[in-house]
């Protein structure tokens, strides 16, 4: 496993970083520990000004890369570190896809209080532009529990299927507790309830045979997940939800105490990647950490 840990100095990074030290990595395993200094456009006119300031960037980026290392703690991987110039959404996405990384894991630098669901501007873009997995950690993650909890979102797609063999893949103890759920988004989801029972019968009829018929293919999809993440874990339940993606999602965690929520979502190389609105909507509300897997396309 090679890991992009993103570092900014800040506690919601320390937090990422104590993240990846909860990992079972070993010595095969390799963390790359990035900061990457960034320039923003000045108001001031002194020439004198800006220098100072790049000056007093750099002077303090070693000391951000230090205590990033001193959050890991004790690590069998394998460790690198880089202190890169420009924009931090940039140089993330780039060096992991150059130094061909498999995971990116960043903090979610958000505000605190009720305004700490909402992550960063950085780690957002960086979420919706990378071709690899991102894994965006929140506060709480390595906390006092004997076990982790996970929510896997499946839908079925490819997508779906390989963010679940990540997720498989990823150094976890086997031991973590998985609630896989699926997500009908019924045919008749935009007929509001009250008006159901004053449908002919004919109609009643189509909605119970289309109703079962999805609940069928829901449990299909979640079988076939719990193929691929039964490979790794051992504690596993299915269920299957009626209802808009997101909002079941993120009901479906807080339900269940998530430590962290896994969507898969598609990657397209470069900055022209996409995510969608699902995928979104999770990571921007979610109050757990979460896991956005991702299929690159050409």
């Amino acid at each position: 496993m090679k890991i992009l840990l993103a570092t900014d100095g800040s506690e919601y990074s320390e937090e990422a970083a104590r993240a990846v030290a909860c990992m079972r990595l070993t010595a095969e395993d390799e963390v790359m520990l990035v900061h990457v200094v960034s320039w923003v456009p000045f108001r001031y006119d002194a020439e004198s000004y800006y220098e100072s300031l790049k000056e007093i960037k750099r002077e303090v980026a070693p000391k951000i890369i230090d205590a990033a290392i001193e959050a890991l703690g004790p690590l069998k991987a394998r460790l690198s570190t880089a202190i890169i110039d420009g924009s931090p959404e940039r140089y993330i996405v780039d060096t992991a896809d150059e130094a061909d990384m498999d995971l990116i894991v960043m903090g979610a630098r958000g505000m605190k209080g009720l305004k700490s669901y909402f992550i960063g501007s950085v780690t957002k873009s960086v979420a919706l532009h990378s071709a690899k997995p991102v894994l965006v950690i929140k506060p709480g993650f390595c906390g006092g529990r004997a076990k982790r909890r996970f929510l896997f979102a499946a839908d079925g797609s490819d997508f779906s299927v390989a963010a679940a063999r990540f997720l498989a893949s990823l150094p976890f103890d086997g031991d973590s507790e998985i609630t896989i759920i699926n997500v009908i988004w019924s045919d008749f989801a935009d007929i509001p309830d009250r008006f159901v029972t004053e449908v002919n019968d004919r109609v009643k009829e189509m909605l119970a045979d289309t109703r079962a018929e999805e609940f069928r293919e829901s449990g299909k999809i979640l079988e076939q997940a719990r193929g691929l993440l039964g490979q790794r874990y051992r504690s596993i339940t299915t269920a299957s939800k009626i209802g808009d993606p997101s909002h079941e999602i993120l009901r479906a965690a807080e339900e269940a105490g998530a430590d962290m929520i896994i969507v898969g979502c598609r990657g397209l190389k470069g900055m022209a990647s996409v995510m969608g609105s699902v995928s979104r909507n999770v990571l921007s509300h979610a109050p757990c950490s979460v896991l956005i897997g991702k299929t690159c396309s050409g």
